[in-house]
Formats: C-alpha cells, sequence, structure tokens
C-alpha cells in the first residue's frame, strides 16, 4: 500500500468522498475495488489521468469540477548521480512532483476561498529539507513544494482555507519496498539487513530506527484536513521519524 492510497482509505474511512486519481485505468479500478473491500459503504470514484501535463489535469478538472479537500500525493523518485541527470529528467521531476500540484491547486483554491472553507495538502519529503546526494532532482521538487505550500497558506490569509506540507520519511510504500528489494538482491544480502545498513548509514539520524508505515502519514493527513485543525497552516509537519535533527 503506498501513502496515496493509505490516505484515501483514512479519509474514506472519516466519511468524506474520495476521489482517486492514476495513471492508467487498470490502477484506478484496481485501488477502487481495494478500497471498498476495506471501507464498507466508501464513497469512492476514480478518474484515471496524467496529472504531470496539463492535458491531464484537465481531465481530471472535468471530471471532478470541486473539491474541498485537494492532497498532492503524486510524486516519482529515482537516485541518480547528479552528473548522470540530463536536462529532461530535471524538467520531468518538476512537472510530476511539482507542476502536478500547482494545476490542482490553481484550479481549486478560488472555490474554496469563496466557500470560506477548504484544505490543500503537500505531500513533500525530509528530503525536502535534507536534499539527498543520490537524487538531488527528487530534493529539489519537494523543497519547491514546501515554498509552495507555504506561499500559498499566507495568500489565503482571513480565511477559512488552510494549506500545508507533510513531510513524511522512509515510508513502507510500494515502490519502495521495490527498490529494496533490488538494492537487497544485488547485494546478495536479505532485505532486513538493507535496511538495517540504509538507516545506518545512508539516515543515521533517524530515531525510530525503521520503515514508516503509509499509515501513520495517513493519519496526519486526515487530522490536518479535519476542522479540528483550523489553526494549523502554512507548515511543514513532520511524520519522518525523526530525520530532520533540527528543532524548528
Amino acid at each position: 500500500m503506498g501513502i496515496g492510497f493509505a490516505i484515501a482509505t483514512e479519509l474514506a474511512r472519516e466519511g468524506a468522498k474520495v476521489v482517486i486519481n492514476g495513471r492508467s485505468q487498470k490502477s484506478v479500478d484496481t485501488a477502487l475495488a481495494r478500497l471498498r473491500s476495506l471501507v464498507a459503504g466508501a464513497d469512492v470514484q476514480g478518474v484515471a489521468a496524467d496529472l504531470s501535463t496539463a492535458e491531464g489535469c484537465q481531465f481530471l478538472f472535468d471530471a471532478c469540477p470541486q473539491a474541498d479537500i485537494l492532497v498532492n500525493n503524486l510524486g516519482i523518485f529515482d537516485p541518480v548521480p547528479f552528473d548522470a541527470i540530463p536536462d529532461s529528467e530535471w524538467q520531468r521531476f518538476f512537472d510530476v512532483n511539482v507542476m502536478s500540484g500547482v494545476r490542482l491547486a490553481r484550479h481549486y483554491l478560488p472555490a474554496m476561498k469563496a466557500a470560506n472553507w477548504g484544505r490543500i495538502v503537500f505531500i513533500s519529503s525530509e528530503s525536502g529539507i535534507n536534499t539527498p546526494g543520490e537524487m538531488v532532482h527528487y530534493g529539489m521538487t519537494k523543497s519547491a513544494q514546501l515554498a509552495v505550500s507555504r506561499g500559498l497558506a499566507q495568500s489565503c490569509a482571513g480565511t477559512g482555507v488552510t494549506v500545508n506540507a507533510v513531510l513524511p520519511g522512509p515510508t513502507r510504500s510500494e515502490g519502495v519496498g521495490e527498490f529494496f528489494a533490488k538494492l537487497a538482491a544485488e547485494a546478495g544480502i536479505g532485505l532486513e539487513e538493507i535496511e538495517r545498513r540504509f538507516f545506518a548509514e545512508g539516515r543515521p539520524t533517524s530515531i525510530i530506527k525503521r520503515m514508516i508505515d503509509p499509515a501513520e502519514v495517513a493519519a496526519l493527513v486526515a487530522y490536518v484536513c479535519s476542522a479540528r485543525a483550523a489553526a494549523t497552516t502554512g507548515a511543514a509537519l513532520r511524520v519522518e521519524g525523526g530525520i530532520v535533527s533540527t528543532i524548528c
């Protein structure tokens, strides 16, 4: 289970009408069936569209013209040495990780302001603060999300609309699990050992010394999207296991 699906599940449990996006109809249908099996009576629909493009975003807008809550979770990552990242990959990462959220927020925010209520959440990363040397282009996009989130929050001053960023640490999503399994196979060691080495060498400041469960991220997002979080806005909220060592 990935972070996005965990968030959709948690919001559905809270009674929200949920719209799931994926890039293929097959992945959307699979997610819908799985969510309905987990949450009885869930009010959920799916839209297959590539949100890294303006055309894909417009397809979503046509299918779902208005939203009270927007969670920008779309993102890609790929460990690549800095000198091996071509211009096209810098642009692709920016389009997927940053511009998707920019376009969606630009569309849905005016109606939220008019209603004087709304929630926008950007799923950033601890990499937005601790830029990883093994994937600088990814860290750049996560830092950009923090800037966009804070600026949008300030643009909503005096309204009932909040905008926040949530910063997960290494999370046991399907994509990350596959990546760690590949590293373990290449090194000829077990998955537990490759994870131990990762936290010992790659993320030594982690306090919990383990992967985060997607449900742990979803719990924070659900709170931020609730009425109880009305005074939480413009924030970079951490759920990264203590990797970020600064106090504020």
